[in-house]
């Protein structure tokens, strides 16, 4: 395809499209799932729902790859970057083409679901996991007994098997035993991806692993009654095996998620919470490792070599922002020239503060209980707590964009002299949206200047006083 100069905007605005809009004007299939979307798509290894959008972003749970709009029509449907481009701001005459759209291979025949063949013997998998991941082997033996872990014949991989309610096996993980080389990692064509590897008890407990691997490695570090308890791993941080789960047992309440103490752990645990919350599941706690996951852990135990765990520093930097903001008595009639200002003048820390307090003093009076200080705080805490990581990661370009529309908005909104309650509400509403943006650029600054090594990652144990609510 001829070189085709975009400008930075039309590359801002093909990034910035919201994807479920556009996919279905094109006539692809989607759901809800809480605040996102589900693309229900096939390949030559069946349907799938494991893509997730919200927004202009996306997620491929299945790849593990994820990113904007234009990256998605790269991703998807195997276009180069100009056609993509070009098709997301509506400039292509000719249709899609038929043969690139993963959601138009229906004709192909769809794969049958199929176990590989089991080897005679499990002593290789046995050898891997006690003497590579120091897997107990009585946690090892009940799995196999029970046939949800074997030994392929043809490679000598561990199989991970999901089983239905009926016990029958709808999905399937290989993992390479080699004490060398890339480690493989695979799932069976045909997979049902809403069952994966796992254990019921009779508690109402539900601990939440990214890996089967992860998973037996809690067992073995917390093995006191682990059978009363339920167990699941999701191999990869896609939740839909979990919500199935969950549905077909009404003894399961209590959600533990254990995803790893990495950033994609740490975003798959907050993402994960968001979901589960939107399908009326509340008694939801997080369990951390010490290390990257439990199976470093249990390597550090025995004393092989580890990985350590990795701080999310875009989360821990809002937090940070967020908690660092001071009150600043709201004045209603100087409160735009001091949003012009900062905004005008970088000062993002500033702006955030301003508009905080602007939020505060247009609170309903029954909700800031005549001081504003104190709601001040309260709207401070909220704008910690609503603070979510894995939807942050458009690019800075597209956060000034939003800060600046924001700006515009609030500055609209304030030229009202006289505001009915659900007015006051909205600008309320406003006022706080401002700050949000406000402090991710802040966060943007932050993290762009040289980053000085902490000695130690830790999650803030944050108990906000009462949550703020608009309304």
């Amino acid at each position: 395809m001829p070189y085709i100069p975009f400008t930075e905007e039309q590359k801002v605005i093909a990034n910035s499209v919201d994807l479920a809009d556009f996919l279905r004007l094109k006539g692809e299939k989607l759901e809800r799932a809480g605040r996102e979307y589900k693309l229900i798509y096939s390949d030559s290894s069946g349907s799938h729902d494991s893509i997730t959008i919200n927004g202009s972003t996306w997620f491929d749970h299945k790849n593990q790859v994820g990113g904007g709009a234009i990256k998605f029509m790269q991703h998807h449907y195997g276009m180069d970057f100009p056609t993509a481009v070009q098709e997301l701001l509506g400039q292509r005459i000719t249709p899609l083409p038929q043969s690139a759209k993963k959601t138009d291979i229906m004709e192909e025949k769809t794969k049958n679901f199929k176990l590989p063949e089991a080897n005679q013997n499990m002593h290789r998998v046995f050898a891997y996991l006690i003497k590579q991941r120091f897997i107990a082997p009585d946690i090892i033996s009940f799995f196999a007994k029970n046939r949800t872990l074997y030994e392929d014949k043809e490679h000598h991989n561990a199989v991970f098997v999901g089983v239905d309610e009926n016990g029958v096996p709808r999905q399937a993980h290989k993992r390479g035993t080699a004490t060398f080389g890339k480690s493989f990692r695979q799932t069976v064509e045909g997979s049902d991806t809403k069952y994966s590897f796992s254990h019921f008890g009779k508690s109402d407990k539900l601990f939440v692993f990214e890996a089967p691997i992860d998973m037996l490695s809690y067992l073995t570090l917390y093995p006191e009654n682990w059978q009363q308890n339920s167990y699941i791993a999701m191999n990869g941080v896609y939740e839909n095996a979990v919500l199935t789960a969950l549905k077909g047992r009404s003894n399961l309440s209590e959600i533990v998620i254990c995803t790893d103490n990495d950033i994609g752990g740490i975003d798959a645990a907050d993402r994960l919470k968001d979901v589960l919350r939107d399908n009326n599941y509340e008694n939801i706690s997080r369990i951390l490792p010490k290390n990257k996951d439990f199976n470093e852990d249990l390597k550090q135990l025995n004393g092989a070599d580890f990985l350590p765990a990795v701080s999310h520093k875009q989360k821990e930097e809002y937090h940070r922002q967020a908690e660092d903001l001071e009150y600043l008595k709201c004045r209603p009639e100087k409160l735009k020239s001091q949003i012009y200002a900062a905004f005008k003048n970088g000062q993002y820390k500033y702006l955030a503060e301003y508009a905080l307090a602007g939020s505060a003093f247009f609170l309903p009076k029954t909700q800031r209980l005549n001081d504003e200080n104190k709601a001040f705080l309260r709207l401070q805490s909220k704008l910690r707590d609503d603070y979510k990581a894995y939807a942050d990661k458009i690019k800075t370009a597209q956060k000034q964009r939003n800060l600046s529309d924001s700006v515009q908005a609030v500055m609209q909104d304030l030229k009202q002299t006289a505001r009915t309650r659900e007015q006051s509400i909205n600008t309320a509403k406003l006022l706080f949206q401002l700050a949000d943006n406000a402090v991710r650029l802040e966060v943007e600054n932050a993290l762009s200047q040289p980053i000085q090594e902490q000695n130690e990652a830790v999650e803030i144990d944050h108990k906000p006083e009462p949550y703020m609510e608009f309304g």
